[in-house]
């Protein structure tokens, strides 16, 4: 007699997402190939008009990845050397990158135990004469307070600008990303709720002289008016066809995926053991999960996470060590309390739009197997 082996649970199911779409994403391939057309023209134009339409903006700038996109927008804010810029200590690198890249400085903010995203009062702490900006972070797919980081922001004449590389669709009281800041930077690497077939990013302003600048800036500083004359120091960061076309077929299932990944998040709330404890969604919040993020027990993460293995569920740690700890940042020498008590802590469980009940229920069952969980 055998042991039956368990059934996996994914992570994430990119297969699973594009068996979906198989048919419209072939077409576009071949007639990509028949027309030759790659880089730019109609592709691009109709996902931009069809984006920033989603997100409730006036205008969206595709280029080649989410940090060029924040990156785009800091220069063309004029933020640079001798500027301070505030971002959440709780946060991928990128947000970090794209500040040091522009020149400026990078002042690193704690954040709130209950959502790990930035607050107003953080900001408060942190901000300085120098301080010219301030990134919101909506991490895990949850957006930050924008009520709380806007005011906080405009008591300090600060610029806000959000990333929003995890947000896509997601809300903060009726209000989508990039529709009430300076500008937001998405990412639209495949393992994001919209994912394009390889990396590829954009930007959503209100602002149009910002969406003019970053247009010639992302295409090696062009010309509005002559495709030989280059007025702005720019560089090649452009949205290719196939990413747009692939963004634009994926865009019409964004609403039902992201419903399906707040499915999932209720039923992981139903069934997890006391022991896990998911992240805190304000009411004012429409979440997107992007993740599946709880906190465990300090110390135990090792041991849940080779329980999980052992019975083939997917897991994940986003992020294990905290911005302002990383190589290139440590020299920052700065204290942040609330992210590196969470840092040990944080774990992320299978999170995707075709999550069944039964799979989280299995999951919760294997992790209420460990004592300390139940």
């Amino acid at each position: 007699m055998t042991d039956t082996l368990p059934t996996p649970v994914k992570f994430l199911d990119l297969q699973a997402d594009h068996a979906e779409v198989r048919d419209d994403l072939d077409k576009v391939w071949s007639d990509l190939v028949d027309t030759c057309g790659f880089v730019g023209g109609g592709a691009v134009d109709e996902f931009e008009a069809a984006f920033a339409s989603y997100q409730r903006g006036s205008h969206c700038i595709g280029v080649a990845n989410g940090t060029d996109a924040l990156e785009l927008i800091l220069g063309a804010a004029g933020i640079g050397p001798g500027d301070e810029v505030i971002i959440p200590a709780n946060t991928f690198i990128a947000t970090a990158e794209a500040v040091a890249h522009c020149g400026a400085d990078i002042v690193f903010a704690d954040v709130d135990p209950g959502t790990l995203l930035i607050t107003g009062d953080a900001i408060d702490a942190v901000v300085t004469p120098r301080t010219a900006a301030v990134i919101a972070v909506h991490l895990y797919g949850q957006m930050v307070d924008m009520d709380d980081v806007g005011a906080a922001a405009a008591r300090h004449g600060l610029a806000l600008i959000e990333d929003a590389a995890q947000a896509h669709g997601a809300e903060w009281n009726g209000v989508r990303a990039g529709s009430s800041s300076l500008a937001a930077g998405f990412s639209f690497y495949p393992g994001k709720n919209l994912g394009a077939l390889g990396d590829g990013g954009a930007v959503v302003t209100n602002d149009a002289e910002l969406e003019r600048k970053i247009r010639s800036m992302s295409n090696h500083g062009r010309s509005s008016h002559s495709k030989y004359e280059h007025d702005l120091l720019g560089r090649n960061s452009r949205l290719d066809s196939l990413q747009a076309r692939a963004l634009t077929i994926k865009l019409g299932r964004l609403d039902d995926w992201n419903e399906a990944r707040r499915r999932a998040a209720t039923w992981y709330r139903e069934y997890l053991p006391a022991g896990v404890t998911p992240l805190e969604i304000r009411p004012e919040a429409v979440a997107v999960h992007h993740l599946g993020l709880v906190q465990v027990p300090t110390g135990l993460r090792d041991e849940i996470g080779a329980l999980l293995d052992a019975n083939k569920i997917g897991w994940g740690i986003h992020y294990p060590v905290p911005c302002h700890q990383q190589v290139p940042f440590a020299g920052a020498g700065v204290s942040m309390p609330v992210t590196e008590a969470a840092a040990p802590r944080i774990m992320s469980l299978p999170m995707h739009p075709h999550l069944t009940e039964d799979e989280i229920v299995r999951v919760a069952e294997v992790l209420r197997g460990h004592a300390d969980l139940a």
